[in-house]
């Protein structure tokens, strides 16, 4: 990767809201501010190798988080704490108020497996997000 001095901002629209992409396509780590509007969520998921860190920066949320079991705990999220999630672990975030969640993970890579999602979207593979603007126009 090249040195750089210029910012880097892309806003993607999704049904739940919206995220800000603050990293460049080609950056061997993803940063982003996922904003959720109250009462969405994002799809019950897990990524086949994506590995993502989520902390809450403002308002309230519940983060659905796979435990060693394999049953789903819904915890409600600490602001500012990260939450590390690995693949293949199943997980979600819900809003209950208009909420900031701040992600940092690796490259989204490979296939994200949809399991439940509220706006009927396929499993989100690298192709899709290429033809899709990162999986939704």
């Amino acid at each position: 990767m090249k040195f750089t001095l210029e910012p880097f901002y892309e806003r993607v629209e999704k049904p739940w809201g919206y995220e800000i992409i603050l990293t460049p396509k080609d950056s061997e780590r993803t940063g982003k501010i996922l904003h959720i509007n109250a009462g969405k969520r994002l799809s019950f998921q897990y990524h086949e190798t994506k590995e993502e860190v989520l902390a809450l920066f403002s308002g309230k949320a519940v983060v659905w988080l796979e435990d060693d079991a394999g049953e789903v705990q819904k915890i409600p999220m600490e602001l500012k704490k990260g939450y590390l999630v690995v693949p293949p672990q199943k997980h979600r975030v819900e809003a209950l108020e208009d909420s900031d969640i701040f992600e940092v993970s690796s490259p989204e890579k490979g296939t994200t497996y949809r399991l439940s999602d509220d706006y009927t979207r396929p499993d989100e593979t690298e192709k899709l997000r290429e033809e899709k603007n990162r999986g939704w126009n």
